[in-house]
C-alpha cells in the first residue's frame, strides 16, 4: 500500500519528543531483555506494569517536543518512515471521525501521537525503545520509536511492506478507540491466559485496525477530496498479516524459550491476530470486533 502523491497532512498532527531522556525507570537490556518485553507490551498493552503507575507522573518532565519536517506529500510518506507514520495517523484519524460515530455514536476524540529516540517521558512513566511501540491511556498518547520496525523485520521475520508498519500504528490506535468506549481497563484486570482480558483487547485492536484498512483507501480526505492511500493489493494484505503473525504470544513464545505457554500469553496467537485483523477488514464493522462476547477466540463470527 502507498499513499497517493497529493496526500497532504496537518504538520502539528505528531510530534517528535524523546531523544535519550531515560531516568525513572530503567527498561530492556539486551536481547533476552528485548523480547521479554515485546512479549508483555508489543503493540499496545498499557505499559503501566513496567513503566511504574498508570496515574500521570507527576514528576515527569513531558516531551512537548517539536514537530516533523520534510513531511509535506504522500510521496514523502512513501519513502520516510517516520513520514508513514505521521501520514498513516492522518489517514486513521479520517476514518474514525467518520465510522466511529456512525456505528457506535461516540464521537472519535484525537489520540496525541509521539514519535521518539532511544527514551522519552510519558504519563505512564519514563519509557525506553526496548518495549515497542505503546499507547499509554493516562495521557492519550501513541509512542513510536520507528527503529522498532527494522526490529519487526529482522528479529520477529515479519514483512518489511508499508503496510506491516501501517498496521502496527493502526492498532496502537485501536487502544485508543478501547479507552474512548470504556473497554481498555479489561486488559489490566484480567492480564494473561489464552481466555483473558488481555487476550481479547489485544485481538479487538488488531480487529480495529483491520477496519480502518478497509476504508483507508476508498474514504477520502475532506481537505483534498482524495482517500490518502492508493487501492490495496493482495501483496499489502500479506505485509499486514505477517506483521500480525510475527508479533503472536506463540511464535515468540517459541522463538526465547522452545516451547509456547498459553497461560502466559497477553496478545493471542500468531493465527487469531492474523483472524482478527481480517475480520475487520472483511466487513469494516466495529460489531464484528467484539471479542469479549467471541465464544471461540479462533472463529470470529465474521469468518465463519
Amino acid at each position: 500500500m502507498t499513499f497517493n502523491e497529493g496526500a497532504r497532512r496537518d504538520a502539528t498532527r505528531v510530534r517528535v519528543g524523546g531523544g535519550g531522556r531515560g531516568g525513572k525507570i530503567a527498561l530492556g537490556g539486551g536481547a533476552g531483555g528485548l523480547i521479554v518485553l515485546i512479549l508483555a507490551l508489543l503493540l499496545g498493552g498499557d505499559p503501566s506494569s513496567l513503566l511504574g503507575s498508570g496515574a500521570p507522573d507527576n514528576s515527569a518532565q513531558y516531551n512537548t517536543g517539536g514537530t516533523l519536517e520534510g513531511c509535506e506529500t504522500g510521496a514523502d510518506a512513501n519513502t520516510d518512515v517516520d513520514c508513514r507514520v505521521a501520514f498513516t495517523v492522518e489517514s486513521l484519524d479520517t476514518v474514525w471521525k467518520q465510522e466511529l460515530v456512525r456505528q457506535t455514536g461516540v464521537a472519535y476524540q484525537l489520540p496525541e501521537v509521539e514519535l521518539f529516540s532511544s527514551a522519552t517521558s510519558t504519563g505512564c512513566g519514563n519509557a525506553t525503545s526496548d518495549i515497542g511501540p505503546f499507547y499509554c491511556p493516562a495521557d492519550q498518547t501513541a509512542y513510536f520509536d520507528t527503529s522498532f520496525f527494522e526490529q519487526l523485520v529482522t528479529r520477529f521475520g515479519s514483512s518489511a511492506g508499508p503496510l506491516a508498519q501501517e498496521y502496527v500504528v493502526a492498532h496502537e490506535v485501536g487502544h485508543h478507540l478501547q479507552n474512548q468506549l470504556g473497554d481498555l481497563g479489561r486488559a489490566q484486570s484480567d492480564p494473561h491466559g489464552p481466555e483473558s482480558g488481555a487476550v481479547r483487547t489485544e485481538l479487538q485492536a488488531d480487529c480495529y485496525a483491520g477496519v480502518w484498512a478497509h476504508y483507508a483507501d476508498t474514504l477520502p480526505d475532506p481537505n483534498t477530496g482524495v482517500p490518502f492511500l492508493t487501492p490495496l493489493s493482495e501483496t499489502d494484505i500479506r505485509d499486514a498479516l505477517s506483521a500480525a503473525s510475527a508479533v503472536g504470544d506463540d511464535r515468540i513464545q517459541s522463538a526465547a524459550t522452545g516451547r509456547v505457554n498459553p497461560e502466559a500469553w497477553t496478545h493471542g496467537s500468531s493465527e487469531q491476530r492474523q483472524k482478527w485483523f481480517i475480520a475487520g477488514y472483511n466487513t469494516g464493522q466495529v460489531a464484528a470486533c467484539d471479542t469479549y462476547s467471541a465464544p471461540d477466540l479462533d472463529a470470529p463470527a465474521a469468518l465463519r
